[in-house]
């Protein structure tokens, strides 16, 4: 990475958007925190010069830091205009792209990156558009030693470090894990951004092309060590937790196995199994969540279904919309635990003739998901790509989160940033 002969190390591409302006304060608040001799240089990218002097504005306003909009660059660049995506791209080291539904954006900025020897990272949740960006792109980024690290927000970072967390605290060889996420929220509840939902649309709407994708990749299984991970059923009881759960739709899932692979097939670890569930309390909140989950899925299949639930927005997702975004005290209220319960075999245990005799309870807490906790752990994974370049994987690519920073101090920096890694408990079967 020749950061000397680029203007910026580091560009935020959809500044002026929901998530983006939550990125440029994060971003902001960093470089702030750091010595004056460590500062990068950086800019923010977007269609109005406007609109991205505002979000500078405002976060200068709120760090208490007059001088920001005079310290950043500013870039014009429109997703539809691929010279300018180029030009942005030239300027950059890195590139923090937060222009969604990625479905339909975020291939133009990963091209655009790849051929200007421009690595970039994304907050992606969605599986076809990650793992379509592997097939078609891996090859070319390493080519120009590019890094293309997707899913670098809440989706997916907690879910695929804290695997590999769980893996290295484990005194032997974890072999499977199942994760439970459990959101607290406050009197006012949460909700999401308009991004969000399109997002979640699209991507349950088209879960067809995802499959289709799978079965042309040709790829082989990774092996199963040791005692294979039983799913659970739909709608489970969680004893250690006390609560029902239900499978988690996100991208967890598709990361972590990624990763397992990426892992596995690179440097010969061995893989872990993985499931991903979220907890919904009582039995009463099973029945509520059942019935607006399967609406949900009911009318994402079809066309018409998709259009009513994008224009009617408020009456679809049981309270959880809002075209605004959550409210700051919403934000401020609302908080994360995924809770990681692994098994595995102590050193010098037969894996093929014994069951799992090892056990250990991991988690990870965090703030609000969306606006907060995402915006952090994109910003610690940007610092760590540009400060820890010599941890990455050699050459390039299109990597997960795990898959590019498992040898990284990631993990330490977002403690360090209120993403906490924690051992719950360990012990022999």
């Amino acid at each position: 990475m020749a950061t000397e002969q680029r203007s910026f190390h580091l560009v935020v591409f959809g500044a002026s958007g929901f998530t983006g302006q939550f990125v440029t304060e994060e971003v902001a608040r960093e470089q702030i925190a750091s010595e004056q001799s460590s500062r990068l240089p950086w800019a923010v990218a977007g269609r109005s010069k406007e609109k991205l002097q505002q979000v500078l504005e405002k976060a200068a306003q709120k760090l208490g830091r007059a001088s920001l909009s005079s310290e950043v660059g500013i870039i014009i660049c429109d997703i539809s205009n691929p010279a300018s995506l180029d030009e942005m791209a030239k300027q950059a080291t890195l590139v923090l792209n937060c222009v969604g539904p990625y479905r339909f954006y975020g291939e133009p900025v990963v091209k655009a990156c790849i051929e200007n020897g421009t690595s970039c990272i994304d907050i992606c949740g969605e599986p076809q558009f990650l793992e379509l960006m592997h097939a078609k792109y891996h090859e070319k980024a390493a080519e120009k030693g590019v890094y293309i690290i997707g899913s670098s927000g809440f989706d997916s970072i907690p879910a695929d470090l804290g695997v590999l967390y769980t893996r290295n605290q484990m005194n032997g060889t974890l072999t499977a894990v199942e994760s439970f996420l459990t959101i607290n929220t406050g009197p006012e509840g949460l909700c999401i951004h308009d991004g969000t939902w399109k997002s979640a649309i699209y991507g349950f709407g088209d879960k067809g092309s995802l499959r289709k994708l799978r079965s042309v990749s040709c790829l082989k299984p990774v092996p199963i060590v040791g005692t294979k991970l039983k799913r659970r059923w739909p709608v489970s009881y969680c004893r250690e937790l006390n609560s029902y759960s239900i499978p988690f739709l996100g991208s967890d899932i598709s990361v972590v196995k990624r990763t397992q692979r990426y892992l596995h097939e690179n440097l010969e670890d061995s893989p872990v199994q993985y499931a991903a569930y979220v907890t919904v309390g009582g039995i009463t909140s099973v029945f509520k969540l059942m019935f607006a989950g399967l609406f949900f899925l009911f009318f994402v299949k079809f066309s018409i279904g998709r259009q009513l639930l994008i224009k009617f927005p408020w009456l679809f997702s049981f309270g959880y919309f809002s075209k605004q975004g959550p409210t700051q005290k919403q934000m401020d209220e609302t908080s994360f635990t995924m809770t990681f319960f692994g098994q595995g075999y102590s050193h010098g245990t037969c894996v093929e003739k014994n069951k799992p005799n090892i056990r250990i309870c991991t988690q990870v807490k965090g703030p609000e998901a969306g606006y907060v906790a995402t915006p952090i752990a994109m910003v610690q994974a940007a610092m760590t790509f540009l400060n820890d370049a010599s941890d990455l994987p050699k050459g390039g690519g299109v990597f997960t989160p795990g898959a590019a920073f498992s040898r990284t101090k990631l993990i330490d920096r977002l403690n360090k940033h209120g993403i906490e890694f924690s051992v719950i408990s360990s012990s022999e079967v």
